[in-house]
């Protein structure tokens, strides 16, 4: 496990967005997705990027985690998202499902638990 703890966002990254352009999304809705997670703006998100950082460190410097994070649940790898013990896993697990639904073709509002409006 601790090989995931000194991989870089990068490195993963290009997966992610490998996974979604199969699918038939973008590059800017997986970053969407990252920058709603973490609170980073875009030109962060590109910086820690460029930097390599990794994810520990990319978490651990996040601006503003989603509270609404908390309410992704489900399986990712056969795990249990919400039943990860391990903060820094969880929340690796909590961008892995969210690119998951995106590349299922669910729309950004529900991947990114907005309220429906009435």
């Amino acid at each position: 496990m601790h090989r995931v703890f000194t991989t870089s966002v990068a490195s993963v990254h290009v997966h992610y967005v490998a996974k979604a352009d199969k699918k038939g999304r973008t590059r800017a809705e997986v970053d969407e997705i990252l920058r709603w997670l973490t609170g980073y703006s875009q030109e962060a998100l590109e910086a820690a990027l460029a930097a390599g950082t990794d994810f520990q460190t990319f978490f651990a410097e996040a601006p503003a985690m989603n509270p609404a994070r908390l309410a992704i649940t489900g399986k990712v790898c056969g795990v249990q998202v919400e039943a990860v013990e391990d903060p820094l896993m969880r929340e690796i697990r909590y961008v892995d499902k969210l690119v998951d639904e995106l590349a299922r073709g669910w729309k950004m509002e529900k991947i990114l638990r907005e309220p429906v409006a009435n």
